[in-house]
């Protein structure tokens, strides 16, 4: 960076990936235009020749371009909002960024905190509509693409509009299928493409699956891995490493054991200041195993999102904290979150997830694991999301697309069943019990880990010497901060939210704060979800607010 054309009237500086159509770059240079060394370097061209341009665009990415002949700079960024763009406009300059902090450097009078954005961080883990934590920056929407002249704003523009997808019709299952697995097909090849090594993060479930079995690499030419935690080798190890091997392809588990325990500390703030804020603490054991993973290889082909575009699953709604740990002040806002929550999912369940899921949402890990590695999905590829706009009701309430899917692409692999049950040779008997037996491991899981109700929390207190959580723990899930919280992290609770610093918080009520965290550390009370909320903010505090 940056790109320039031949004669230097275009300039491009180009942030993010981009997978472009096949002989994209054979049409370009046809058309008389130097590609030159670099890899990127065809996309200042295709300004040049596509009217369409950025729609035309396809991955996750931001960039800005000025138009020396036109007179005019173009800010822009990728229709799903996965490539975050801050920006603050003051009267005499606009500024923009990839990340916040870059902002707060040259405008410290903007650490100030947005109180409505905090009480949408607290009921929802994510801030809505466009907005930061901090006061007078904002993110850029979706499909943006402004356009400034003689330093000015000239026309705040969008690119794309969900109703162009929406609109399409309706196919029929068959015909639906065969639109996606088209799209699927040929989309799949452009992600393992690059100068750089992929590695597969696989898991027990239906996407990577569909990944693995329509990639054509030969044996052994793509190293997988898998997360796993200490109490029990997982489901999605157990499953993982059986879709490895019949794919002849090498597998390795990265764990979050004691050294991840003994770096939370760390790897929580770092977590918080690398994300803005936007990421809270239990994003810290995703950051830990992708430091890991970047050992294997520098790009991490995953199966992300798949169930929210194949599905259309929501992966986040909101939930009420503790009453009385936030002051009445704090809570209007929190509260309200419900309500904006409800009026941005009335709409199209797709574009929901889509294009708000992925930006006020998804992006906020994304943005974090990729301070570690490449992440790659082909399920928010164009023409997958495009053709998932097209799926009849009966398509998004089961999982035969992608059943048949991984069918068609590798027999063997449709033979396996998921880590909860699906697929397998005998689907009606046994597979309808075993199906069951790992909805209720599943969900006896999450139950005795941080969705523990209150009154299980005490009798678990009660029969602590049995440590039934050995009983549940570590059969789908990897980290485990309801324990951790109580045990081995107690300490680190204890000294940051007991500490005079955190317990002076305006919008904190300092006798339930000390409440909670006696309770929880004792075993008698479940508060992980509280927990995270007040470390995230206190770290969020101090990191930007009190400099």
């Amino acid at each position: 960076m940056p790109l320039t054309n031949e004669t230097g009237k275009v300039v491009l500086v180009f942030a993010g990936q981009e997978f472009p159509e096949p002989g994209t770059t054979a049409r370009l240079a046809a058309r008389g235009h130097a590609l030159g060394s670099k890899e990127a370097s065809y996309l200042v061209h295709l300004y040049e020749e596509e009217r369409s341009f950025p729609a035309c665009l396809n991955g996750f990415f931001h960039a800005v371009l000025a138009d020396k002949t036109r007179g005019t700079v173009s800010l822009m960024n990728d229709r799903y909002g996965m490539q975050r763009l801050y920006y603050h406009e003051s009267k005499d300059a606009f500024y923009f960024a990839g990340e916040a902090k870059a902002i707060l450097a040259v405008h410290p009078e903007l650490r100030a905190a947005e109180m409505a954005s905090l009480g949408e961080l607290i009921a929802l883990g994510a801030v809505l509509e466009n907005r930061s934590l901090f006061q007078g920056i904002s993110v850029l929407p979706n499909a943006s693409l402004w356009t400034f002249r003689n330093g000015a704003v000239e026309q705040k523009g969008t690119y794309f509009h969900p109703e162009e997808w929406e609109s399409q019709t309706t196919l029929d299952p068959d015909e639906f299928y065969g639109e996606l697995r088209e799209a699927f097909v040929e989309a799949l090849p452009r992600y393992f493409t690059g100068r750089q090594s992929v590695a597969m993060s696989l898991t027990g479930g239906l996407d990577t699956r569909a990944v693995m079995a329509w990639y054509r690499g030969s044996a052994g030419s793509l190293p997988c891995y898998t997360f796993g935690g200490t109490y029990r080798e997982c489901r999605d190890v157990l499953v993982a490493r059986r879709v490895a091997q019949t794919c002849g392809q090498p597998h390795q588990v990265i764990e979050t054991g004691a050294d991840f325990l003994s770096r939370f500390p760390q790897l929580a703030e770092r977590t918080v200041y690398l994300t803005d804020g936007g990421a809270d603490v239990s994003c810290a054991p995703p950051l830990y195993v992708c430091q890991k993973a970047r050992e294997i290889a520098p790009v991490r082909m995953t199966g992300n999102y798949g169930d929210q575009i194949i599905r259309r699953f929501r992966a986040f709604k909101p939930s009420m904290p503790a009453a009385g740990l936030f002051r009445p002040e704090l809570m209007t806002h929190v509260k309200a979150a419900f309500q904006t929550y409800n009026q941005i999912a009335d709409t199209h369940p797709l574009s929901f997830s889509a294009f708000r899921q992925t930006a006020w949402h998804h992006s906020n890990l994304l943005a974090l694991e990729q301070t570690q590695l490449t992440q790659r999905s082909p399920f928010l590829d164009n023409g997958v999301v495009r053709a998932s706009f097209r799926a009849p009701a009966c398509a998004i309430e089961n999982n035969v697309a992608r059943l048949r899917l991984i069918s068609d692409g590798n027999l063997a692999l449709r033979q396996i069943r998921t880590d909860m049950g699906v697929g397998g040779k005998h689907e009606s008997f046994p597979g309808s019990i075993i199906r069951r037996y790992q909805d209720f491991t599943f969900k006896a899981e999450y139950a005795y880990d941080h969705g523990m109700p209150q009154s299980v929390a005490q009798i678990d207190h009660a029969l602590s010497p049995f440590r039934l959580e050995r009983l549940f723990l570590g059969r789908h899930k990897y980290y485990h901060f309801r324990v951790w919280y109580r045990d081995e992290l107690s300490k680190y609770v204890q000294e940051m939210l007991l500490d005079p610093l955190t317990l002076s918080r305006p919008y904190l009520d300092r006798r339930e704060v000390e409440t909670i965290v006696h309770r929880h550390v004792k075993g008698g009370r479940n508060y992980t979800t509280e927990i995270h909320n007040l470390l995230s903010l206190e770290l969020f505090h101090r990191v930007f607010i009190d400099h």
